[in-house]
């Protein structure tokens, strides 16, 4: 496809950015829609985040996704933040304004609650408490977003508790911290059971968790997508659990920064994930 000299510019920033599937994604979605825009990576060093971020307007560009280590400094360095952002303390996503202004906002939790709608249809947030693994960022985007469906108890489950009870803290809501030794016992009344860490990912040993405790209409959810079919959703599957892999939420999430960059709003399918996994 031709780009013109109006295309609309957006990209990703972070270091390093090689790895990211988003130039593939957003490319794939440029091309579907026949739109005269390019979709870039920015390797930029986590000193000059803020003042690459802050440049963002001059140079013509309609915004861009953050990535790690970027997410935090670019919560500081926009003009606006949504309050969802703010509750998680971080950016992944920054549109670029009319006048100039950046507004920043987040876009994990949706990803991840919109995966899991697509991936197990029969969740509902009112069926009972999730069971969340990790404490990381990725945790606390879960953990925000599962509060704001509508899950009555969430139920953190970390080998440092104290990051844990921090997460906890500045979360906020009907959020309880459980021992790494009695996690397999919290899972006996749990709808949901969520991995956030890289345990699981190619090159990381498998998540130390047997969801055998599970009720048998649990549904159980990795945000891992390399692979797709981990060793904790292949035992969930054995047991015959509802299963959702990680790479939905990579898509789903990039779907409002596009359609606020190029003016559609974009399609998660079959061929889409076909294109990502291929990149």
């Amino acid at each position: 496809m031709m780009i013109s000299g109006k295309a609309r510019v957006a990209g990703v920033m972070g270091w390093p950015v090689s790895h990211s599937r988003s130039p593939r994604l957003h490319g794939h979605w440029l091309e579907r829609y026949g739109i005269d825009g390019v979709y870039v990576p920015l390797a930029v060093p986590p000193d000059r985040a803020v003042e690459a971020i802050r440049a963002l307007p001059a140079l013509g560009f309609r915004g861009c996704n953050v990535t790690v280590p970027h997410k935090e400094a670019a919560a500081a360095a926009v003009d606006r933040l949504h309050p969802v952002a703010r509750r998680m303390g971080a950016v992944n996503t920054i549109v670029v304004l009319e006048d100039g202004t950046l507004e920043g906002s987040n876009t994990d939790g949706f990803g991840f609650v919109e995966n899991l709608r697509a991936g197990a249809p029969g969740w509902r947030a009112a069926d009972g408490p999730a069971v969340v693994v990790g404490a990381g960022g990725a945790a606390r985007g879960v953990v925000v977003a599962l509060l704001d469906a509508g899950v009555p108890r969430v139920v953190l489950v970390n080998r440092t508790r104290e990051r844990a009870e921090a997460l906890a803290s500045d979360v906020g809501g009907p959020v309880d911290v459980v021992d790494w030794v009695s996690r397999e016992t919290v899972l006996r009344e749990t709808a949901l059971l969520v991995n956030t860490t890289t345990q699981g990912m190619v090159g990381h040993p498998p998540l130390d968790l047997c969801p055998d405790a599970l009720p048998d209409g649990a549904v159980v959810t990795d945000i891992v997508y390399t692979p797709l079919m981990t060793p904790l959703l292949a035992a969930a599957a054995a047991r015959g659990l509802t299963t959702v892999d990680g790479l939905g939420m990579l898509l789903h999430q990039a779907r409002p920064g596009f359609a606020a960059w190029f003016g559609v709003e974009p399609a998660v399918d079959e061929e889409l994930r076909r294109v990502v996994l291929e990149g």
